[in-house]
């Protein structure tokens, strides 16, 4: 659907924009390292989408920005080889088989991530420095503000952990608050229904309260297994908001 100039696209150049805060600081914290991952993240999914859009005569999506840099920010370090073939599988499998960004039921970041997590247990987790949980701030006041970012996933996950004591801006809370903002938050694969986004993020957070308290991972391992859980869950949560609705129809009308 496009309403006045708003359509996939446009929708996915304010997403790469509010991006740009969290790609600076950890381009900063990490230098030369992170922009070589980055760069080896773009190449990769580059081709990926280049396939398909030379077997489907469609345009790539400039969503595929933030994925890769979603990808190399969270994903763990493992191999060359075995991050070429984790990249590749979440591109393709995660978003590029549905039809691309829009229309596919996972996001690609959080295929690979999750991908490597568990074809490759070896690999080492990123931490992310507490700088990083701020820059996810302007990020969400930019989606917020342009009305991308469904904010009843995000309001929910935030009071459940705010209940639980597991949302602060250190290095626990970073790798939290990026997975959520980014991943959860997708547009693109979020819940439809407004009572299924609030279900969502208390599920979120719920999920990584669990974790935290269970667990011994790395907090971005947990963070990106709960977010991934959550978007497997989704038709689940939109199908139960509106039989809710229908029941609540019922009994008011007869």
């Amino acid at each position: 659907m496009i309403r006045g100039i708003w359509n996939r696209e446009t929708v996915a150049m304010v997403w790469v924009a509010a991006a740009l805060p969290l790609a600076v600081t950890w381009l900063l914290a990490e230098v030369n390292a992170g922009a070589l991952r980055l760069i080896f993240v773009l190449i990769v999914g580059g081709l990926c989408q280049a396939l398909f859009t030379v077997i489907r005569a469609q345009p790539p999506s400039l969503a595929g920005l933030v994925s890769a840099l979603l990808i190399a920010m969270l994903a763990p370090q493992v191999g060359p080889l075995q991050f070429v073939i984790g990249i590749a599988f979440g591109f393709v499998f995660g978003e590029l088989v549905f039809g691309g960004w829009g229309r596919s039921v996972l996001s690609p970041a959080v295929v690979a991530i999750t991908f490597l997590g568990f074809a490759f247990p070896t690999g080492t987790w990123p931490h992310l420095p507490v700088q990083i949980g701020w820059a996810t701030i302007p990020a969400a006041g930019l989606l917020l503000a342009f009305g991308v970012l469904p904010w009843r996933a995000l309001a929910g996950a935030v009071i459940v952990l705010v209940a639980a004591g597991g949302f602060t801006l250190d290095l626990l809370g970073s790798a939290v608050a990026v997975v959520l903002v980014f991943i959860l938050c997708d547009p693109a694969t979020c819940a439809s229904s407004p009572l299924g986004r609030w279900l969502a993020g208390a599920l979120f957070g719920l999920l990584v309260a669990l974790f935290a308290s269970v667990w011994p991972a790395p907090t971005t391992q947990m963070g990106v297994s709960a977010a991934l859980l959550v978007l497997l869950s989704m038709p689940l949560l939109d199908e139960l908001a509106v039989a809710l609705w229908r029941a609540r129809r019922r009994f008011r009308h007869g």
